[in-house]
């Protein structure tokens, strides 16, 4: 029974039907946001019953009800990566459609052209998720459904859509197209539009060609003299609570 549950987290990894919540936290948002949590795998002697107390009471009999106990060495074998806290679950991946968050006019939308680093762009999940975003597309390829990036997202993905399209398909939509670009205009707040679609570029070589042709806007955050560079989570965090504070405030 151990081999076959060590096996099929493994396996997990690489089934588009699936994905491996490394974590108490990944597992808390999950089940929060309606994911749906096939089983849950505890290390023996760790820290999932002070957590459940602690972080989420009222998740823990559904929690406990679906988990298997393992001494250390099965649990490592079910991948590279250990959580400190001593928990990996597996559930069933959403199915999220483009279509429908470009429609959503009423929040904003993130886009992310080619990033490069798997935990930047959980970390940008998180932020928008946060900031009630209409949801983060991804251009480019990337999967944005790798556990370090569900990870990075702590589990946030089941919070709001993230999908992938081609940068094409974020051009025909309809929605304001907004850049954010070191070359840019300086970010006026009461420039930026409710239902913008926000472009990011990645973190090392900014926008495409194609992506920067299809902005209707090309904005820059302003920044300190010899200061050349934001963290992408963090600009993406900056341009969404300016459009925040721009709606709750008027304008």
């Amino acid at each position: 029974m151990i081999n076959r549950l060590v096996e099929r987290v493994r396996a997990a990894r690489e089934d588009p039907r699936a994905v491996v919540l490394e974590g108490f936290h990944p597992l808390k948002h999950a089940l929060r946001f309606g994911g749906e949590v096939e089983v849950v795998v505890a290390l023996l002697g760790g820290e999932l019953g002070e957590l459940l107390a602690s972080h989420a009471p009222e998740l823990a009999e559904a929690v406990l009800g679906k988990t298997v106990w393992l001494e250390r060495a099965d649990f490592r074998r079910m991948g590279a990566y250990e959580p400190h806290t001593g928990v990996v679950a597996l559930a069933r991946r959403p199915l999220y459609h483009l279509a429908p968050v470009l429609a959503d006019r009423s929040r904003p939308a993130v886009v992310l052209e080619d990033p490069r680093h798997r935990g930047n762009l959980g970390a940008v999940i998180r932020v928008a998720a946060a900031a009630q975003a209409a949801g983060v597309i991804a251009v480019g390829g990337v999967d944005p459904w790798h556990p370090t990036t569900v990870r990075g997202a702590v589990g946030l993905h089941f919070a709001l859509p993230v999908v992938c399209a081609e940068i094409e398909e974020v051009g025909a939509s309809g929605r304001p197209i907004v850049a954010l670009d070191p070359e840019g205009e300086p970010l006026d707040p009461s420039l930026l539009p409710a239902d913008g679609a926000f472009l990011f570029g990645s973190e090392r070589a900014g926008l495409s060609p194609k992506a920067a042709q299809i902005a209707g806007q090309r904005l820059a955050l302003p920044m300190r003299p010899g200061v050349s560079s934001l963290n992408l989570a963090t600009t993406v965090a900056a341009v969404l609570y300016l459009v925040r504070l721009c709606r709750a405030g008027g304008r």
